[in-house]
């Protein structure tokens, strides 16, 4: 049984839009990362010139659904995921994902037998993080490499880019752990107008050349998110790591002259039509009251399926290929929407919320617009995407 309310993920969007990223970053071909040739950078910027992308699938690949994204953009070419926890580093290579995996959060309160019985490459951000994972590493014999985070203005995760030569000897010489890979998070990456981003930048660049004077320069760099990643190729370094730009979204303000499709539609279907006379109102807390005859479809999708409550009076739907305001509240399982001035709806209608119906402009809602009417930012709408909306997927070519 499927429920009328449906997320479909179009693979071949999501391979195509992985693709048009790398070439982007990287011209025609693959760069010596991709082919394994792992360059040793010694000053600002790829010594390639090519850097590779790290394919970020965290969140449950920002709602699109975790194991066959990765599965897609790994058989695109991907040599490198990244994913938020070891958890869900765990839930990518039990889908069958190969490629390293790198994972970004704290693991201070971690279970760190995960890390070695699924190969997980670790983000060490902390001296008691790096600590633990020595002696695991220790106690089972092996080695394992690292990427290091340097806190360069998020205030967040990582180790101080300004106390690096008190906070780094230690862990360097942890004799089970191999630095691979340091690296930063930018906090206005989306924001031209703020100079933060610049400073981070300088920070980081200072970080790099610490961690070379206390002996280790042949390492991997990365800093660039979707958003840095559009905005100054100065901090494409070795690798770059799209995590919205996958999914066809580029983070607002920003605009892309990149060919990126979108990856995701939701659809539902109209179970009912009725009639309100002027005066009357529909849904919880009597919100919207006609003024006039009105005609309004319900639709069973509402918050539990991760629409805003914000909607209510923001938000559109298509049906008939026109546009229709949501109207009254969003409620656990249905909204109800304004149809009057589009021609015999009917139980059974389509219903896109997110997605297209038909050729015009003004026949598609994305994620960004939807993200725009409500005040929030597309990466919430994608995430929010409900576990009970069945996911559906394109099928690729073996």
């Amino acid at each position: 049984m499927i429920r009328s309310t449906v997320a479909r993920v179009d693979l071949a969007a999501l391979q195509a839009n992985f693709r048009a990223i790398r070439a982007f970053v990287t011209g025609p071909g693959l760069s010596p990362l991709d082919l394994g040739l792992v360059p040793a950078p010694t000053h600002s910027g790829s010594l390639s010139g090519r850097p590779a992308v790290i394919a970020v699938v965290k969140a449950n690949a920002y709602g699109h659904g975790d194991g066959p994204v990765a599965l897609a953009l790994e058989q695109a070419g991907a040599t490198m995921l990244a994913c938020a926890d070891i958890e869900e580093g765990i839930v990518l290579r039990q889908a069958g994902v190969t490629v390293p995996i790198l994972v970004f959060g704290a693991l201070s309160v971690s279970d760190l037998d995960g890390l070695f019985e699924f190969s997980l490459t670790p983000t060490i951000s902390t001296p008691s993080a790096a600590r633990a994972v020595q002696a695991a590493a220790a106690s089972r014999k092996t080695t394992v490499g690292y990427h290091l985070k340097v806190d360069t203005g998020m205030n967040r995760l990582g180790f101080r880019h300004d106390n690096l030569r008190w906070t780094l000897p230690g862990v360097l010489e942890s004799p089970n752990l191999r630095l691979d890979a340091i690296y930063t998070h930018f906090a206005t990456a989306d924001d031209p107008s703020h100079t933060l981003f610049g400073e981070q930048r300088v920070r980081f660049e200072e970080a790099v050349q610490t961690v070379a004077a206390l002996g280790v320069s042949k390492i991997l760099r990365h800093t660039a998110n979707s958003a840095a990643l559009l905005r100054d190729s100065r901090v494409w370094y070795d690798l770059v790591r799209p995590g919205l730009l996958l999914f066809g979204i580029v983070p607002p303000p920003l605009a892309s002259t990149l060919d990126l499709q979108p990856v995701m539609s939701l659809t539902s279907r109209v179970v009912a039509v009725k009639g309100l006379r002027p005066g009357e109102s529909v849904g919880y807390g009597g919100r919207f009251r006609a003024e006039l005859p009105t005609t309004i479809a319900v639709v069973p999708a509402g918050y539990a399926d991760g629409l805003d409550l914000r909607l209510a009076g923001r938000g559109q739907a298509l049906i008939r290929g026109r546009r229709v305001p949501i109207i009254g509240a969003v409620s656990m399982d249905m909204i109800t929407v304004d149809v009057t001035e589009v021609d015999i709806v009917q139980p059974g209608d389509e219903v896109t919320l997110i997605g297209r119906q038909g050729h015009e402009t003004w026949q598609r809602i994305d994620i960004r617009e939807m993200a725009a009417a409500i005040g929030t930012i597309p990466y919430e709408i994608a995430c929010r995407i409900g576990a009970r909306i069945e996911r559906q997927y394109s099928v690729l070519p073996s």
